[in-house]
């Protein structure tokens, strides 16, 4: 018997699998605890459908992190830090004040995308690294100048 799982269950599958089970088990376990509900055509067809909606879905969002991973590669962002008397600054400058820049340079861009080995506590310029989706990344240029 096909049986489309409502949720996930140990050795058999994820939720929104359909799986193939033997009936007496289908009957007595996985209808039963509410686990699975019966196959019909009609619900492997909307779950075909779901399965392909939510495959274009990741190829557009794909394509979107490509092209802002293309256009971004290679830009500056420039952060304004206070410093002392002697050029040491005050504190240090964190993947949410990146973050904050590149937005205010037009691009949405999150501080959790941001990746930092560690805060940038020195004026100069790094090479900071962008990740935008999985297996999609670009490098930024960091200039941390004195406010």
């Amino acid at each position: 018997m096909k049986v489309l799982l409502t949720q996930d269950v140990k050795a058999q599958g994820k939720k929104g699998e359909i799986i193939d089970v033997k009936d007496s088990y289908a009957r007595n376990v996985l209808l039963r605890n509410g686990w699975g509900v019966q196959a019909t055509p009609q619900i492997v067809n909307e779950t075909r459908q779901k399965e392909a909606a939510t495959e274009r879905r990741r190829q557009q969002e794909l394509e979107a992190a490509l092209a802002r991973a293309k256009e971004l590669h290679g830009k500056t962002a420039v952060v304004r830090i206070r410093c002392g008397e002697n050029g040491k600054p005050f504190g240090a400058v964190t993947s949410k004040e990146i973050a904050d820049e590149l937005v205010a340079m037009g691009y949405e861009v999150d501080k959790k995308k941001v990746v930092l080995k560690e805060n940038l506590k020195f004026v100069g310029n790094y090479d900071v690294e962008l990740k935008l989706y999985p297996n999609v990344s670009c490098t930024i240029v960091v200039s941390v100048q004195p406010q």
